[in-house]
């Protein structure tokens, strides 16, 4: 699968995960076909590319940015300036944090989303903690601003290129 990440980013699909027995688990579709990717599945995706979009609420509409990011344990980390409308929009807030990767000539792809609490990181000795992560924003300006973004629901889909095809594929 081709990337379409920035040049010089890969990111890849991890192998299905194996059981306690070595075998690979059966796969779950949903009710689209798409397949539906294990929580251990979502997580290695996440481990895999440094950029995302959160999903926030601004002026009671929905907004998106893409931000780059980095995991601490299950929460997602970024970075923002302080008091800009991102840094206020997820102060104790509920947002979504997705990743993908599709490959529009195969026709395959995945998708990553998690839902959760985000919060504005406020004490030194955390502070301290996520600077120590591979977290080093793209966007222009001084992001000193850390959000932590703790996961209440992981979910992923898949679609694979070895798929059955649609009546409506052309």
């Amino acid at each position: 699968m081709t990337s379409s990440a920035p040049a010089g980013l890969r990111t890849f699909v991890p192998a299905r995960p194996r059981g306690a027995s070595g075998r690979v688990h059966e796969m779950e579709f949903d009710s689209g076909g798409l397949e539906i990717l294990a929580p251990q599945e979502c997580m290695a995706l996440l481990r895999s590319t440094p950029l995302g979009r959160i999903v926030f609420t601004q002026q009671a509409l929905p907004a998106i940015q893409p931000v780059n990011y980095a995991l601490d344990g299950q929460d997602v980390i970024i970075r923002t300036i302080s008091g800009s409308k991102l840094s206020a929009a997820t102060t104790n807030s509920v947002v979504a944090f997705e990743i993908d990767d599709f490959d529009p000539d195969e026709h395959c792809g995945w998708s990553v989303v998690i839902i959760g609490q985000a919060r504005q990181v406020s004490d030194p000795h955390e502070i301290t903690t996520l600077a120590s992560l591979a977290l080093h924003p793209w966007a222009p300006g001084l992001r000193d601003q850390y959000v932590r973004i703790h996961p209440e629901i992981i979910t992923g889909r898949r679609i694979s290129a070895d798929r059955p095809k649609s009546d409506n594929a052309r």
